[in-house]
């Protein structure tokens, strides 16, 4: 028999449409809240049953009673007389099944039952959502764009709506209401408000599912992303590497006529990407990590992951890049501190010191820097005295030292402290050994 109560079942059954929730559990929540009702109402539920039928929108009550020719308990018994008058068949002492009408329980008590039904299925809700998208951590998703708000953009995504904070975004994109956006879901906050799910696109993961999606070969495991530096909607680089000789794994990312790399660029709004070949040899390494650059040559102290690259004059902009970001990127690709020298500086240096070595000075001539570094030697000479100020070390030694830390001649405790580090020609480490021996006496 179907409830009179039509808008009882019409609130709930509106609510029932608009929530995502297996059909089965929210019978259930549905039965316990009209239990609650009936507790509130009749003080009891032992002989009561509920009955939903969400297909049919119909919320059933029943009511069992024994049939008595008297009433001691009109909530567990019905006088004969009264029995008759639907069943004339009954007897005393026969079970009577009684239909309540669920609009008999009054505004308060309806309005009760819709809060606690909200609540459970807000709760739902919640545990839903959080087990989904905690299973999504490191996908990818595609919703469209609510709102744009200035700390966050807000994306619906299958009537879920997911944040992206200021930085999870990519700077120099604009982001419009009703635009489809990309994103990578990063991680589930379990808020007391409701679930926070955080999507980015400035996460270096975002960039390699980006590489998973576009190249087949990544996502079947033949090629590896082994590392990725990222300044995100600026310049990557990655470091790649084939688990198959036959396979290139740069030309294999790049794909035919780049068409693979430039739909990750196009969808990164024209950020750059560099991809080298990974390498366990670190000097090979860090040589591509500076790509487009070509290093001469690369000097690498594993102990301390400083190394010092020799560039080409004229790559040497290129080297560095603009505000220094190529070789940070390099830097923080590789894990190694990276330094570059000029081949120019470096190759007057070691004239110099060729020149110092095998020329015989003729008798009587005057050597200007001879007399200058014999009054060095002769001058006082102090712990504060600046590494820059010493003549006969090169500008050259001199910011390696300043880079290591060593600014003044006190700073250095131990002469096998600069003999490790890589760089300094033979003839500025002798010198400055032979000051640092001076102070010591």
């Amino acid at each position: 028999m179907e409830s009179h109560g039509s808008d009882i079942i019409d609130a709930f059954s509106q609510i029932a449409r608009e929530k995502n929730i297996d059909k089965d559990e929210l019978n259930l929540i549905i039965e316990d809240i009209f239990k609650m009702m009936i507790k509130k109402k009749y003080g009891t539920t032992d002989n009561f049953d509920v009955v939903v039928n969400l297909d049919k929108a119909a919320i059933e009550i029943y009511q069992q009673k024994q049939v008595v020719e008297e009433v001691d308990d009109p909530i567990t018994q019905i006088d004969i007389d009264t029995v008759h008058r639907f069943e004339p068949d009954m007897e005393v002492g026969e079970e009577y099944i009684e239909v309540i009408d669920p609009g008999s329980f009054g505004r308060r008590l309806v309005n009760s039952a819709r809060q606690a039904l909200s609540q459970r299925l807000r709760d739902i809700e919640k545990k839903i959502v959080l087990n989904e998208f905690s299973n999504r951590v490191g996908e990818i998703i595609v919703g469209e764009i609510r709102q744009v708000q200035r700390r966050e953009v807000i994306v619906s995504f299958e009537r879920t709506e997911l944040l992206m904070p200021r930085d999870e975004q990519i700077e120099n994109e604009r982001y419009k209401r009703g635009e489809t956006l990309k994103a990578l879901v990063k991680r589930v906050i379990d808020d007391p408000r409701g679930p926070r799910i955080i999507i980015s696109r400035s996460d270096p993961r975002f960039l390699l599912k980006l590489f998973e999606n576009e190249v087949p070969e990544i996502y079947d495991g033949i090629i590896e992303i082994k590392m990725i530096a990222r300044d995100p909607g600026e310049r990557t680089k990655i470091a790649v590497y084939s688990n198959d000789k036959r396979i290139d794994a740069v030309g294999a990312c790049v794909g035919m006529k780049g068409i693979r790399i430039q739909a990750i660029v196009k969808e990164l709004n024209n950020e750059k990407i560099d991809i080298v070949n990974w390498s366990s040899d670190p000097e090979i390494m860090i040589s591509r990590a500076l790509s487009p650059a070509k290093p001469i040559k690369v000097e690498v102290d594993t102990t301390e992951r400083h190394a010092v690259a020799i560039i080409n004059d004229d790559e040497m902009s290129i080297a560095v890049g603009r505000h220094g970001q190529n070789i940070n990127l390099a830097s923080r690709l590789t894990g190694y501190t990276i330094q570059t020298i000029k081949y120019s500086e470096l190759s007057n240096q070691v004239s110099e010191e060729f020149s110092a070595a095998f020329s015989t000075p003729a008798p009587y001539e005057d050597d200007e820097e001879q007399v200058q570094e014999t009054a060095d030697d002769e001058a006082e000479v102090s712990p504060d005295m600046m590494i820059t100020d010493i003549k006969g070390v090169s500008k050259v030694a001199t910011d390696i030292l300043n880079a290591a830390g060593y600014i003044r001649l006190g700073d250095v405790t131990d002469i096998r402290e600069i003999e490790n580090l890589q760089g300094i020609t033979t003839r500025s480490r002798n010198k400055l050994i032979s000051m640092i021996k001076r102070i010591s006496n």
